[in-house]
């Protein structure tokens, strides 16, 4: 059976993990008259506890309760309380969870007083869950809001000691989660060779590629009884959004580059792995479970839009090898598709949505939490050939060390180059000063691949007067930028519009794993991380090496991000690495990025 748009509707308004409302105090407990069986049942709550989505007055919590013998349903009691010792209960309530949610229980408390942390827990059948804390949103005037920005946490890769370290922090109003909160790759897929050594191998039931809603089920499982990842979650509501590994690689609106033949219908496979989302994830539920893109109001100093670059409208990626490059009619045409007004990315019901908000927005700072690079990451001509060549033979199990030497000597010519360009040399000639002037984006799975939805996006933020700050992950990697319009907009040529601030993962391995760069050789890195500042126009700061997250806090006057690095994730033990750690701001009425 196909799964029309209407068919999705109708399975994804069923349920999806429902969560129930609860107003206040019941005075519930189990009741003598419930199932003997089902009472009796042994439980435990494997997984921990969460919370998410907070507002002024409502907050998720959120456990999944695990049947220790073969039943459908089990009873669960839910608590609330402003104190962690829970001496008076502000909210309680009792329901029943079943397989059809695979055991997992969301509870949408309602009626809280704003800016105040909460503590929850649940009983099941003689069993308390751990306590988890989360805080609601402010109404009024507020001098900071302070947020952790994490993604890409690849189970398999390594250790999760950057949501160790996020459960450390005590002043976090909110983690954002950018997306990759799982992958969708078996015991022998990506960034898995360490993963026997480390005692991070997927279990056998669910060691192969998920498809199916039991697969998606039970990866989620796996990762939620990670102590680090449990940890994060009770500490700190989280607001999150996917990318493309909750389905699967390069995901866009009908297709993915990792769903192949012989895995069965792609929207079929989609409504599985966002079934699993709403069930496992802290999120408030909506009728249409592929609308995710919502609004969060901190007082009157920030309104963060979370934001959908993948399910709802994006269009297929580009791709190079569509595009007879060497030719002048060719680069014309690669030209016209990317900065098309009809390529969505957004797509127009969410941009209008976004610029319609950010345009009445009363806040001080406009802040986008997203998936994808927005800064323009375009790489000199020639450098990108030579990187597509690297990827495609790493892909294909080549011999890469001629093509490595030969990139590196690229960089370091280029450069040169620049830097003569950047001081006014004179003695540039027109062809080195078009070497490095003729450019074209690197990565087309970002915003680069959707250029107009991007200027529409600036373009409202300059004419509207907005502080933009945008939020990002997927790449793996540390990046802070400039967000420059476009020579041709017609609002704004060629201005400063915000910043972009940008995550490393939580363990997935990023651009160093195709220079073949390692944190043993600094004075390597830093060259190599000085050369692409020097040759992306628009970028100010970049990490190629290092995983961790990072923080960014609001004041009336500054936005100030802090990227923080754990020293590995293949061992247990582990350092911050305190001099990789780095600090840049945003003053407010200046999108200009500072040291």
């Amino acid at each position: 059976m196909t799964f029309t748009r209407r068919r999705f509707l109708k399975a994804s308004a069923a349920g999806f993990g429902a969560a129930v409302l609860s107003f206040g105090l019941t005075g519930c407990s189990l009741n003598d008259d419930d199932d003997e069986a089902t009472k009796q049942t042994p439980v435990s709550f494997d997984h921990g506890v969460a919370s998410g989505d907070p507002l002024a007055d409502s907050l998720i919590i959120w456990t999944r309760i695990t049947p220790l013998e073969n039943v459908t349903s089990v009873n669960v009691v839910w608590q609330a309380s402003k104190d962690a010792n829970f001496t008076t209960i502000s909210h309680d309530g009792e329901t029943q969870v079943s397989d059809a949610t695979d055991f997992t229980l969301k509870v949408d408390l309602q009626g809280l007083d704003a800016n105040t942390t909460y503590y929850y827990r649940f009983i099941s059948n003689g069993k308390t869950s751990p306590t988890g804390a989360g805080k609601t949103l402010p109404t009024s005037n507020i001098e900071q809001v302070k947020l952790a920005v994490v993604s890409c946490a690849n189970y398999p890769a390594g250790y999760f000691h950057v949501y160790g370290e996020i459960a450390k922090q005590t002043d976090l109003d909110a983690v954002l989660h950018l997306g990759d909160y799982i992958y969708e790759y078996g015991n022998t897929g990506y960034a898995t060779e360490d993963a026997a050594e480390l005692g991070r191998l997927l279990p056998d039931d669910n060691s192969d590629e998920i498809i199916s809603l039991a697969d998606y089920r039970k990866r989620y499982a796996h990762y939620r009884k990670d102590k680090n990842l449990q940890a994060a979650h009770s500490r700190c509501a989280f607001i999150t959004v996917w990318d493309d590994h909750e389905i699967t690689n390069d995901t866009w609106q009908n297709g993915a580059e990792n769903h192949n033949e012989g895995e069965g219908e792609f929207s079929e496979r989609k409504l599985h792995a966002l079934q699993a989302y709403f069930e496992w994830m802290p999120i408030r539920n909506v009728a249409d479970k592929e609308r995710i893109y919502r609004r969060f109001e901190f007082g009157n100093l920030v309104s963060l839009y979370m934001l959908d670059t993948r399910v709802l409208a994006r269009d297929e990626q580009l791709n190079y090898a569509d595009f007879d490059l060497t030719s002048a009619q060719g680069q014309s045409d690669f030209a016209n598709a990317v900065s098309s007004p009809t390529r969505a990315l957004l797509g127009n019901e969410q941009l209008t949505w976004l610029t319609d908000g950010m345009t009445t927005s009363n806040s001080k700072w406009q802040v986008l939490g997203q998936q994808v690079l927005m800064t323009k990451m375009h790489l000199p001509f020639e450098v990108l050939q030579l990187l597509v060549s690297l990827q495609i033979s790493q892909a294909n199990g080549g011999d890469t060390n001629a093509l490595l030497a030969q990139a590196s000597a690229l960089f370091a010519e280029l450069a040169q180059i620049k830097g003569r360009v950047l001081a006014g040399d004179p003695s540039v000639t027109d062809a080195e000063r078009a070497r490095v002037d003729t450019t074209a984006p690197y990565n087309l799975d970002a915003w680069d691949g959707y250029a107009y939805e991007r200027e529409v996006l600036l373009g409202t933020a300059i004419a509207a007067q907005k502080n933009l700050v945008v939020l990002a992950g997927d790449t793996h990697n540390g990046w802070a930028g400039q967000l420059v319009t476009d020579a041709a907009n017609p609002i704004a040529a060629s201005q400063n519009a915000g910043v972009e601030f940008a995550t490393s993962s939580v363990s997935s391995p990023g651009l160093e794993e195709y220079l073949a760069l390692n944190t043993q050789e600094p004075e390597v890195t830093a060259q190599m991380e000085q050369v692409i500042a020097l040759l992306v126009n628009d970028l100010i700061y970049n990490n190629l090496v290092d995983r961790g997250y990072l923080t960014v806090t609001f004041t009336p006057e500054q936005a100030t991000a802090k990227w923080n690095y754990v020293s590995s994730i293949k061992t247990a033990s582990y350092e911050m690495q305190t001099e990789r750690s780095k600090e840049l701001r945003m003053l407010a009425g200046q999108p200009v990025i500072q040291g």
